[in-house]
């Protein structure tokens, strides 16, 4: 790739070369916001995606039942509060349509249009050491000379496809919830096959149960679930929410998961009966407070950890009431809130319809798909018109990983990342100048965290960084290799004191294959987070070399 930098670099005057202060790659909910930062601080910056339009996560994921599981009035932009006030929600989790509607208004309130350029990937992104500046290319074969790079690529945009040998050969059709089509899928009568029972599967599985003829659900890793409560909204309830807006700009940067959430007791000050109306408490307010907003100490007390476990077990053996459907959807081998809690609705009683069956296969597991259907390891064969895969992401890192992204003396992120994920706040990474990353391994908003409220404080973090460099006059910042050994072994020091570290999951990568096992998300909370971000900024960006 150096032969062809060169060939940019000497004709960088050339129009098929597009000169910018700034890229942002993704035009999801930190793209967006980012942008806006940048055109009004007066950079010429331009946003790409692969999108054919705004919305990120929420462009691709309009699978059926998609929705939010953060409350409505709390998953929003609140550096605006005009912005915030003239857009009105239905109901408590909005489904997918309406956020995506609302990602349309915030573009266009915030006149980004022209500034975006869609149906667009970047494919190689290299920094120019001697002019201090990025050459990225995309598919379309536009070159782009920029002096930042910022990746605003999604934590979960990287969805795992290609999961099983044969795909290519069935009969029938095959989509990843993350790559639904836009078109509508007529699903009635007919044998569909879900592989997967994560948030994203659970909500698919629940909105089809009573529109197929038959749904066969591939479990292997049962989950713990919490039931959703989601009213409609009437005038009075919007204009309720509205008024908590100073509130709630307020708190959310300060707690820890960036939700409205306040863990007010300890486990230790309650007695057995107290815990339980806490408990209690939490688990019927049908949201993520259940995980979020009880007991802290469930993420890192094996007892305490499993007493909430049994707890919210004797909730799910209630609704299943078969010893089959709770042998196979009932977690028993990690603690409640280790893994990511999905919220349901009625999601446990489709497996009591006659057209549903739940499949084990933990220890039979898929071999292949067939042209007829799926194979187990057993030789048995589920004959299928339709295999839907909620089967996850390279979460965090795998959209950054996807790009040929090469750093100082061509070193490759793929290549780095490959063999230890490690960044700088989770915002850049040693080795790669002026490059800044927004929901990137080691923050919060890996996975952690209300993602509005981790994704805006990152944005104004990158923007302050930006102007700070402009103002003193230099050209490049760049974390020091000490300041990210440090900033890992702090996260690595916190993350191992937690159950996070000691469950497998897509938090600790070892849902991908060859993935170096490290917990992506920051355990030290969003607002501790934000703390040592803002003293960053404060002592002048001590821990990064400034040119």
């Amino acid at each position: 790739m150096g032969a062809e930098l060169n060939q940019f670099t000497n004709h960088v005057q050339n129009k098929s070369v597009v000169e910018l202060d700034a890229l942002i790659i993704g035009a999801g909910v930190a793209g967006l916001y980012q942008l806006h930062k940048l055109r009004s601080a007066g950079l010429n910056a331009l946003a790409v995606d692969t999108a054919e339009d705004v919305g990120g996560t929420w462009y691709w994921n309009c699978y059926p039942g998609a929705k939010f599981d953060s409350e409505c009035y709390v998953y929003q932009y609140l550096f605006d509060e005009k912005l915030y006030k003239d857009w009105s929600w239905s109901e408590r989790f909005p489904g997918q349509p309406e956020i995506e509607r609302w990602l349309h208004y915030v573009t266009d309130r915030l006149g980004l249009r022209p500034y975006l350029r869609f149906c667009t990937t970047v494919t190689a992104a290299e920094y120019d050491e001697k002019r201090g500046r990025w050459i990225i290319k995309t598919d379309r074969g536009q070159t782009y000379d920029a002096r930042f790079l910022i990746g605003c690529c999604g934590m979960l945009s990287a969805p795992l496809e290609n999961r099983f040998p044969g795909q290519e050969r069935f009969r029938g059709r095959i989509f990843h919830t993350a790559r639904w089509p836009r078109e509508p899928i007529d699903l009635n009568g007919k044998r569909v096959g879900v592989v997967g029972v994560g948030a994203t599967g659970i909500q698919v599985i629940q909105t089809i149960a009573d529109k197929v003829g038959q749904l066969k659900v591939f479990v292997r890793t049962p989950q713990y679930v919490v039931p959703m409560k989601n009213p409609k909204y009437n005038p009075d309830d919007v204009n309720s929410y509205k008024k908590r807006f100073e509130e709630l700009r307020e708190l959310l940067p300060t707690t820890a998961s960036g939700f409205e959430y306040v863990i007010k007791h300890r486990w230790a000050d309650l007695t057995p009966e107290q815990r339980l109306a806490v408990l209690e408490e939490t688990y019927n307010d049908g949201s993520l407070r259940a995980w979020l907003g009880g007991f802290d100490e469930i993420f890192t007390d094996p007892q305490i950890s499993e007493e909430v476990s049994e707890f919210v077990r004797e909730k799910m053996r209630a609704r299943l009431k078969d010893p089959k459907l709770i042998e196979i959807l009932v977690p028993t081998d990690y603690g409640f809130g280790s893994r990511r809690v999905p919220l349901e609705s009625g999601y446990l009683e489709v497996y009591h319809r006659d057209n549903v069956e739940a499949i084990c296969v933990r220890n039979n597991p898929i071999v292949e798909v067939v042209p007829e259907g799926i194979r187990l390891a057993d030789g048995t064969v589920h004959e299928l018109d339709i295999i839907i895969l909620a089967t996850g992401f390279d979460a965090s890192s795998g959209a950054f990983i996807r790009i040929d992204i090469r750093g100082r003396d061509g070193r490759s992120l793929k290549e780095e990342w490959s063999r230890d994920i490690c960044s700088a706040l989770g915002l850049m990474v040693h080795g790669y100048p002026n490059m800044f990353l927004t929901g990137a391994p080691l923050s919060p908003s890996a996975a952690l965290c209300n993602m509005t409220t981790c994704l805006q404080q990152q944005v104004e973090w990158i923007t302050d960084c930006i102007q700070y460099i402009q103002a003193k006059g230099h050209n490049v910042i760049e974390p020091t290799a000490s300041f990210q050994e440090a900033w890992v072994r702090h996260h690595d020091d916190l993350a191992n004191s937690t159950l996070f570290s000691k469950t497998n999951s897509w938090y600790t990568g070892t849902n991908v294959e060859g993935k170096p096992r490290r917990m992506l998300s920051y355990t030290g909370g969003v607002g501790k987070y934000r703390q040592k971000c803002a003293e960053v900024a404060a002592g002048g960006y001590e821990g990064f070399a400034v040119a």
